[in-house]
């Protein structure tokens, strides 16, 4: 039973790094082009619009995910406990507020996955409506 705790905090948790570093990336990046990109170079605001939020979908999955994963974390951690509660006969308070205290975790790291995922999506989106409405004006970047 440690083994498939370990692999059930492992892997709910991991994936929850690596999504988060996936959409820290896909932010660094977009607000690197955001801050280079002409938006007079571009034929129509849809072209620019098309450039501009490329790959913001992602951020804003990893950020509507994270919690459910998390949650699904937590149910095979609560599962994982009532079975070892069942099979071992151990119904000590103590050891059954560690399981689902433990199983808790992955809720909570879901949570810190998603919340800066969410502000970095509205970041970038608003920047995204920013160069448009440039565009549409007709104002150059620097100015």
């Amino acid at each position: 039973m440690t083994l498939l705790s370990s692999l059930i905090d492992y892997g709910v948790i991991g994936t929850l790094v690596l999504l988060s570093m996936w959409a820290v990336a896909i932010a660094v990046e977009r607000l690197s082009l955001y801050r280079r990109i002409d938006v007079t170079a571009f034929p129509s605001a849809q072209a620019l619009e098309t450039e501009l939020t490329r790959r913001l979908t992602v951020i804003g999955t990893v950020a509507a995910n994270a919690p459910y994963i998390g949650l699904l974390g937590t149910v095979f951690g609560i599962m994982l406990t009532f079975h070892t509660m069942g099979t071992e006969g151990n119904m000590d308070v103590r050891s059954i507020m560690v399981g689902l205290s433990l199983a808790l975790k992955a809720t909570a790291v879901g949570l810190l996955v998603a919340i800066p995922c969410v502000a970095m999506h509205n970041m970038l989106r608003r920047r995204v409506k920013e160069l448009i409405t440039r565009y549409q004006a007709g104002v150059p970047h620097g100015s």
